[in-house]
């Protein structure tokens, strides 16, 4: 696991956007697995600069999003479908129809994990992975537990997590308890992964991270499995008790 130190969020974002525009370079019709929430909008924003100066072409990306609301329609505004649009496809030459995000509505939730599933698989799995990280240790929102999903599935969020996600909407209350997620068996089979973690509220996971403990308790622990993650965190989350092999970017 690399770890990448950055001086600020801005400067970690511009990084992770490179290693992307990297990927995209090196293979024009790569699959993106993408997160939402405010650490990535840093790396969306500096993506779009780079389109806007000619510097990447997404007409033959896919991407993959890690989660959705549930129910939730898409073009609720606090929906996983609005953020992207909002804050990356809308401003892009991806090919909308390249675009998967779980369904909020869907009826038989079953089907439509197994869909997103066989969807990823026949993309030819994703290629490069990006994640942020909640407070708890989750990743997508595989949350903190006895046991984890493999795969794409209905997982109900913690509280922790609602109130975390709070600050999105106009109260608590309309914070939805459910979501979509990809499962950690889905994550671990990207090729690369990039976790990005920033901010002070992140520092006592991001320590827990490297204590070379995996524990489903912790599910972001799990990675320490995955043979090619590069964390890139910001000096606000960084702790300098981490023992590990640390690059200043």
């Amino acid at each position: 696991m690399k770890n990448i130190r950055c001086k600020d969020y801005e400067t970690l974002s511009k990084k992770v956007a490179n290693s992307i525009i990297k990927q995209i370079t090196l293979k024009p019709n790569s699959v993106l697995g993408l997160a939402t929430g405010s650490t990535p909008i840093g790396t969306y924003q500096a993506l779009i600069e780079a389109y806007q100066k000619g510097k990447v072409d997404f007409s033959q990306v896919t991407v993959f999003n890690l989660d959705e609301y549930y129910p939730i329609s898409k073009d609720n505004p606090q929906s996983y479908h609005h953020f992207m649009m909002q804050h990356f496809f809308q401003h892009i030459n991806i090919n909308k129809d390249n675009c998967y995000i779980p369904n909020g509505q869907a009826k038989n939730i079953e089907k439509e994990c197994r869909l997103y599933d066989e969807a990823i698989k026949q993309s030819g799995g994703i290629d490069l992975q990006l994640l942020g990280i909640g407070t708890n240790g989750h990743i997508g929102f595989n949350e903190p537990g006895r046991l984890l999903h493999m795969n794409t599935h209905l997982t109900s969020l913690k509280a922790s997590t609602i109130e975390d996600n709070a600050r999105f909407f106009d109260k608590i209350d309309s914070v939805p308890t459910k979501a979509i997620t990809m499962g950690i068996g889905s994550i671990m089979k990207a090729k690369k992964i990039l976790l990005l973690v920033s901010g002070q509220k992140k520092a006592d996971i991001y320590k827990k991270l490297f204590e070379k403990q995996l524990s489903t308790d912790i599910p972001v622990s799990l990675l320490q499995l995955h043979l090619d993650v590069t964390v890139m965190v910001d000096q606000e989350a960084y702790s300098s008790e981490v023992i590990s092999d640390t690059i200043v970017g």
